[in-house]
């Protein structure tokens, strides 16, 4: 049986080639278990948001290009979708592009005696995330600390 984590490695190799052909990125995927039925969910974006015509063309190439492969040996339902307005951070170029943006992060040792702060993303340096709090002090976070970052919406 194919491990978990081996199953979505695989299929991010197949299907990333096509979001990137689109013009879109692969944020996350998630292949889980709910109730009675397994979900195979892809979380995509491009600049600008993504439309529900976007979804749907990348779940017709992507449902195709599954199928053919088979890849996964159960049934599953494939929902494509954005990742919403308080996406998730994911990797290095992330932090670059949200350079100004109002983020969450949790760490996963506490920093400053908390694991848990909201500021104004100021970027990567290094391996260090850059992070303006409310106060107006300016911290540094090791990347290998943070255990979640999102985006946090402003109203």
């Amino acid at each position: 049986m194919v491990e978990r984590g081996d199953l979505l490695e695989r299929i991010e190799r197949l299907v990333k080639p096509v979001i990137n052909s689109e013009g879109m990125d692969l944020v996350d995927l998630e292949f889980k278990k709910e109730r009675k039925n397994w979900y195979l969910r892809l979380f995509i974006d491009k600049p600008g948001g993504v439309t529900l015509d976007d979804c749907q063309n990348i779940s017709y190439q992507v449902g195709e290009l599954l199928d053919i492969e088979e890849v996964i040996n159960q049934q599953y339902i494939l929902e494509v979708s954005s990742p919403g307005l308080d996406r998730p951070l994911k990797k290095e170029e992330d932090y670059y592009r949200f350079t100004g943006r109002l983020v969450k992060l949790t760490t996963s040792t506490p920093i400053m005696a908390r694991r848990k702060f909201t500021g104004w993303l100021k970027g990567l340096e290094g391996e260090r995330v850059k992070l303006q709090l409310s106060s107006g002090e300016t911290i540094s976070i090791p990347l290998s600390a943070i255990t979640k970052a999102q985006l946090e919406v402003e109203f």
